[in-house]
């Protein structure tokens, strides 16, 4: 039994799709009620509360840990979840972290994962982590706008890094649950080139097949309306990152070619792919 978490979002929905089609046993754990696909078990369960994941790690050889906004706020405690994973007899763990905890250490969201990453390392599970840098499905956060204006509203418009398809991250995942060559592995994951919001936004109108405009916002205003669906402390990290980005922060990683045997998908692709959240 491989346990996924997240599994209803934009990492962990393909990621339990790909195991279940590798005709892995799969426990499918997210906060809320949800359809899985057929022969996978879901259960509701929240990360942030004390032995939470218990009744699905049971029987279970490998857990997915992907650790929601608020289990990166200050005061949280998500490398207990590491313990709980030794505890129910998890052998195998695959740690979503963030390409920020090599990158910028001592932001404060940073320091929250990178002491999970030090838990799992001392363990004695095996392990991978995986370091992405910006998910291509943050588009998402323009959807409403798309769909309404047509407009897209970003801060840093012409400042471009190279965001990674959620579906590579799920790839590369299930690659590192199934396979004993990735354990001790750091994947550092990026898109295959660096695209700037202004880009992303001609995507996504080549996507629809109509004009999209883009509108400039300034840090303060980004920040507040990321403050609604994130901590301030993790909004406050990833618009350091967005604005200005570090040389490592712009290199193309050859991580996903390494593990999947392919390039990466540019976003131009995840557009195509996710166009109807935008009509």
């Amino acid at each position: 039994m491989i346990v996924v978490t997240g599994a209803t979002g934009n990492v962990g929905r393909p990621l339990t799709r790909a195991l279940a089609e590798a005709g892995e046993q799969v426990t499918a754990v997210s906060r809320h009620a949800a359809a899985a696909p057929d022969g996978v078990r879901h259960m509701v369960a929240d990360l942030a509360e004390p032995n939470g994941l218990e009744p699905a790690l049971a029987g279970a050889k490998a857990l997915f840990l992907l650790l929601s906004g608020d289990m990166h706020a200050v005061g949280a405690h998500p490398a207990d979840i590491i313990g709980q994973a030794v505890a129910g007899g998890v052998r195998r763990v695959v740690l979503l972290s963030s390409q920020g905890v090599a990158t910028r250490p001592f932001g404060t969201t940073r320091i929250v994962v990178r002491e999970v990453e030090d838990a799992l390392r001392e363990s004695g599970l095996d392990w991978a982590i995986l370091r992405p840098g910006g998910f291509a499905s943050n588009a998402l956060w323009w959807a409403d706008s798309v769909r309404t204006r047509r407009v897209v509203a970003a801060p840093f418009g012409d400042v471009g890094v190279p965001i990674i398809d959620p579906a590579d991250i799920a790839d590369v995942a299930a690659a590192c649950l199934l396979d004993d060559r990735h354990a001790g592995g750091v994947y550092e994951l990026t898109g295959p080139e660096v695209i700037t919001p202004r880009q992303q936004a001609e995507a996504i109108a080549t996507a629809l097949g109509s004009p999209v405009r883009f509108d400039h916002l300034t840090r303060d205003e980004a920040r507040a309306a990321m403050a609604h669906s994130m901590p301030v402390e993790l909004a406050d990290d990833t618009l350091d990152i967005l604005g200005s980005p570090s040389p490592a922060e712009l290199r193309v990683s050859p991580d996903p070619q390494r593990v999947l045997g392919r390039a990466p998908r540019p976003f131009a692709d995840w557009a195509s792919r996710n166009v109807a959240a935008f009509r």
